[in-house]
């Protein structure tokens, strides 16, 4: 693997707002004979960065850059963590919307018992959710799913490393 590969990735992840995907590099490289598989590329940069503070992350299908946990403690003093305030009740509807995804809004309120469009707007407009296809039933309703902004935000690779409910209903006993 040639180096300019890695440092041109290396600056890319650096640089990028959003996660690093494979499709971007894609773009990068366009017209090249070859394009860098990413997933390889960021094994051989953690390599790197064994004795070093950070190291690139999955998050998203992509890749960013991420100070190790060791270290949180002391950034926190400083850098305190952004953080998304989100009220009970959307956080009901939020892991409602994770664990049973894809789910209409009537299904959410048969589960809660209560209206909840405003608090689906909410979280559509945190972009914690996304709307993604329609029912096939009568009244083609809307189905909504966690978005990439949700796995961002908790730091996921994606939706299968979020905890099992099994794993949950365990931390009550």
């Amino acid at each position: 693997m040639k180096s300019k590969n890695l440092n041109i990735i290396e600056s890319l992840i650096f640089l990028s707002s959003q996660p690093l995907k494979q499709e971007d590099l894609n773009v990068v490289y366009e017209g090249q004979s070859e394009v860098p598989n990413l997933d390889e590329i960021v094994v051989l940069l953690n390599k790197r960065y064994t004795d070093f503070s950070y190291h690139i992350k999955a998050v998203s299908g992509g890749y960013v850059f991420a100070t190790k946990e060791e270290y949180e403690p002391f950034i926190s003093k400083i850098y305190p963590l952004k953080k998304l305030t989100l009220s009970k009740a959307s956080l009901e509807v939020l892991a409602i919307i994770a664990y049973k995804q894809p789910i209409s809004r009537q299904e959410i309120e048969e589960i809660r018992g209560v209206d909840c469009k405003g608090l689906i707007k909410n979280l559509l407009l945190k972009n914690l959710i996304k709307i993604q296809g329609r029912e096939d039933s009568i009244g083609k309703s809307l189905l909504y799913h966690t978005s990439e902004g949700y796995l961002n935000h908790f730091g996921l690779k994606d939706i299968s490393e979020m905890p099992k409910m099994s794993e949950i209903s365990d931390l009550d006993n």
